[in-house]
């Protein structure tokens, strides 16, 4: 059998995923590889057959998408020539992973595919969402289409929809507390959270920024580059992750019972949703709105987080199911 797995290279937690996924799809057969868009700090281990152009949203260094940026990669001729080069009829099994160059080129030669994805978890209507503009809707359902859905979220919202895949270099990590807060907000500058950091002397923070070169020390706060094994080791052993409203990092924090404080990105609606359900279930979310963070920063240290998730190791179950149910 020959599988063709299409990744999204925005962020890093279709990347992290796959590192999962991809050991459980070559146990059914030839597996290639295909990754679109930029931004990610995590690299896959298995070898890329296919590295396609895509469309990516850049950060920006103020909590948003930075719009000009991402409207500069955009690049409809390259993506119309991807579509074509893509010997997609030689494949059993195409599943994919929010890649809309692969979704696309399979929609318009009318092939089937999976999406396989925490995004695929919003073609459902009881996922919790916020009310927003219906453009925002539309990106979330058009820009990756496929013909059959298996998507992941924090809570089995419906019966497509599975508990988040938590790789097994988390599952395996060793647990503590040394008191220090983990910081992960890659679309925000360090040289704007430290001054904010700063005034809450009594905690240590450790800023993990995709926009900083080198490491420093600024008082209470300490800043690195974005590091794969040292923001683990930060994860694992922290009193609590302040990040954004992705979905991996907010749930590998859960599952390993640290406290979360989240700030969606603006105007990137999978993240409004993601803080949108985290806010239901009891956690505290810095919106866009809110100009001064510094009162729930406080409160979020201040005051304990209890709450009960179960993120059974089922992975090779689903993947299992993916590849009985839609391989032809």
């Amino acid at each position: 059998m020959r599988i063709l797995y299409a990744i999204q290279g925005t962020g890093n937690g279709h990347i992290s995923r796959a590192r999962e996924i991809v050991p459980l799809l070559q146990q059914h057969g030839t597996v290639d590889l295909l990754i679109s868009g930029t931004q990610s700090d995590v690299k896959l281990i298995q070898p890329v057959k296919y590295q396609l152009h895509g469309f990516s949203f850049i950060f920006g260094k103020k909590g948003g998408v930075h719009h000009w940026e991402t409207f500069k990669t955009m690049n409809l001729p390259r993506f119309a020539t991807d579509m074509r080069k893509i010997p997609l009829k030689d494949y059993n099994l195409i599943i994919n992973d929010f890649e809309p160059v692969t979704a696309w080129a399979c929609k318009l030669q009318g092939l089937e595919s999976v999406g396989l994805s925490h995004q695929a978890a919003f073609q459902s209507q009881k996922v919790p969402k916020p009310k927003s503009i219906d453009w925002a809707q539309l990106v979330m359902k058009y820009y990756a289409p496929a013909t059959h859905y298996v998507g992941f979220h924090f809570r089995k919202y419906d019966h497509f929809i599975n508990t988040p895949v938590i790789r097994s270099e988390i599952r395996n990590l060793i647990v503590s507390n040394d008191g220090h807060y983990t910081v992960y907000l890659p679309a925000i500058d360090d040289r704007l959270l430290v001054p904010l950091l700063q005034q809450l002397p009594q905690v240590q923070w450790k800023v993990f920024s995709k926009h900083c070169q080198f490491k420093y020390r600024a008082k209470n706060v300490d800043v690195s580059p974005v590091n794969h094994y040292e923001f683990n080791q930060s994860l694992a052993s922290c009193t609590g992750l302040f990040t954004g409203g992705g979905f991996e990092g907010p749930a590998e924090a859960l599952f390993l019972g640290k406290k979360l404080l989240v700030m969606p990105m603006r105007y990137q609606y999978e993240q409004q949703c993601n803080a949108y359900a985290l806010k239901q279930l009891g956690f505290p979310v810095i919106w866009g709105s809110n100009k001064n963070w510094l009162p729930i920063l406080k409160s979020w240290i201040e005051n304990p987080q209890e709450y009960e998730f179960d993120f059974p190791d089922d992975t090779a179950t689903v993947i299992d199911e993916v590849v009985s149910r839609f391989a032809r």
